[in-house]
């Protein structure tokens, strides 16, 4: 018997993978942390099916989101990845990748970890909501909108409130899953 899983992963079988092992998943690392980073911008404007379809591209084209080494792309490298049609070839996310590893490494110089910046906007925990149903979900709350302004001060691009929320959502500051999906008990340490 297949267990209920939350509407939007039924779409495709990378969406139910990723559903099924990563999404609400509190993250720690600094480098998922930043991946999620370069994903959720180039994700603007575009189904995240299209981003998890090209996220294996994405791991190869940016060095599997390392980022210092991302950081230190120069124009040669940037015109490269422009040219790359496996991954999005938006000239701003891509460049914003630079900048956002940039003001990473920044982050990380001043707080220790950017994990540690980023857990700060959940006081450390994942905010367990309860969903019955996924047109409930927002589009942002209050500690996205504040995430956002923090990193827009610090220098980072394509980090708006909708998508610092997707971000959350993504490296499991909050968990979304909707009531009946078998990942929200699953996610919740105290049901």
């Amino acid at each position: 018997m297949n267990p209920n899983k939350c509407v939007w992963a039924q779409g495709s079988t990378n969406e139910e993978h990723y559903h099924d092992t990563e999404w609400g998943v509190p993250q720690h690392s600094e480098r998922v942390l930043f991946e999620f980073l370069v994903l959720e911008g180039a994700q603007a404007g575009l189904s995240w099916r299209t981003i998890l379809d090209k996220r294996p591209a994405y791991r190869a084209a940016f060095d599997h989101f390392d980022p210092v080494k991302v950081s230190r792309y120069n124009q040669q490298k940037l015109a490269a990845l422009i040219q790359n049609p496996d991954i999005v070839r938006n000239r701003l996310k891509i460049q914003s990748a630079v900048v956002n590893a940039q003001a990473f490494l920044k982050v990380q110089q001043e707080f220790g970890s950017f994990d540690k910046f980023i857990w700060s906007f959940v006081d450390g925990e994942p905010r367990q909501n309860h969903w019955q149903e996924h047109s409930q979900l927002p589009a942002y709350t209050a500690e996205s909108e504040q995430m956002s302004k923090a990193l827009q001060k610090r220098g980072f691009k394509f980090v708006g409130k909708t998508i610092c929320y997707a971000y959350m959502q993504a490296v499991g500051m909050v968990n979304d899953h909707t009531v009946d999906c078998f990942r929200h008990e699953q996610l919740n340490p105290t049901p």
